[in-house]
């Protein structure tokens, strides 16, 4: 228990995490508050700037560089597996003083009222009495000594739990990636929307009608690209919360000191693990997915043509630079994709693909 508290302690306070806590690009926590008062005080010539505006700071532990968003420290992301694991922590501190009371309770054997469960049949696997194994139903089976079995399954519950953990670990980056698709999304959306309309206003008013109905229809495509990948994080937030759960069950196994109480829970638990450490259920975000760039216009075409105007697709436009080699520039309002800036590169695909 004190080499997990020296994991919860802030850098800055040098005390126990105070929720929110926030996750830095590098991968370090701070608590909120002191995050704030850290970019304030490493600002000091910003001191009219307030919580939620833009800047940068370094990280007190790496000395990384983080870069913020208009939104400030509340921009970044909260490390919902350190908050639960502090309250399992606090939970743990609390009820630690009441446990020796239990060291006495012994379970005693269903069938042999005054025998006290003190080995484990193997062919079974359950514990049991001596007397079971002398003269009752276990008398036939293979048994041993409950201590051996006892620190058997103990080890395989801690490798249960420290894979649980760094699958968790893994989720949060996740879902971090996720959160971060959906802003590209939108960036690029509004990039591609402003390039589509600074074009537009260079036309004539019988463009308006096609500016209105092609802008619906990208706004249509982000809007939903943005909800499938808002509800894809919230499976995997909800399969975290979970994961969080059968984690704090887990620890709380290993707390109980009854050996033979122990190893009557740890059968179901370890089901639990096996069942929840598999996300093979979850969707994955396809290569590329966040990109909006192929709404591209381009106007080269006659006034005549304008009335037919559309998105370029992508077939046609291989034609066309295939066509039009050596064809001279023609007057007129420059093409769109002559414009376009690389959309932004978002690496969510390629965290879901390393947690399979």
């Amino acid at each position: 228990m004190e080499d997990l508290e020296k994991q919860l302690i802030c850098p800055i306070c040098l005390e126990l995490f105070t929720k929110p806590v926030v996750i830095l690009p590098c991968q370090h926590n701070l608590c909120r508050k002191c995050a704030n008062d850290f970019f304030q005080s490493s600002n000091p010539y910003l001191s009219t700037r307030t919580a939620s505006s833009g800047g940068r700071f370094r990280c007190p532990s790496c000395r990384h560089e983080v870069v913020l968003d208009r939104h400030g420290v509340y921009g970044l992301q909260r490390n919902l597996l350190v908050e639960n694991i502090i309250d399992m922590f606090k939970q743990q501190s609390s009820s630690s003083t009441p446990a020796p009371e239990r060291k006495e309770e012994t379970p005693m054997c269903d069938v042999h009222e005054d025998e006290k469960i003190n080995i484990f049949c193997v062919t079974h696997g359950v514990p049991t009495c001596s007397m079971c194994k002398v003269f009752g139903a276990h008398k036939d089976c293979e048994v041993a000594p409950i201590s051996s079995i006892y620190h058997t399954k103990r080890t395989e519950l801690s490798d249960g739990i420290t894979m649980m953990v760094g699958n968790n670990d893994r989720m949060q980056g996740i879902i971090s990636n996720l959160e971060e698709a959906c802003r590209a999304i939108e960036e690029n959306g509004r990039r591609q929307k402003t390039l589509v309309c600074e074009n537009f206003d260079r036309l004539y008013t019988i463009l308006e009608g096609k500016k209105r109905d092609m802008s619906q229809r990208l706004t249509a495509e982000q809007e939903e690209k943005v909800n499938y990948i808002r509800n894809l994080g919230k499976e995997y937030g909800d399969h975290l919360e979970e994961s969080c759960k059968i984690v704090e069950m887990g620890i709380q196994t290993l707390e109980e000191p009854e050996m033979a109480v122990f190893l009557q829970s740890i059968k179901p638990l370890l089901k639990k693990i096996a069942e929840v450490s598999s996300m093979a259920h979850l969707n994955k975000v396809e290569v590329g997915y966040e990109k909006m760039d192929h709404y591209t216009v381009d106007f080269k075409k006659e006034g005549k043509a304008l009335h037919c105007i559309d998105f370029i697709q992508e077939d046609d436009n291989e034609n066309e630079e295939g066509g039009n080699a050596g064809a001279e520039v023609r007057d007129g309002p420059p093409a769109v994709s002559d414009a376009i800036c690389p959309a932004i590169e978002c690496p969510a695909e390629q965290l879901l693909a390393q947690s399979n």
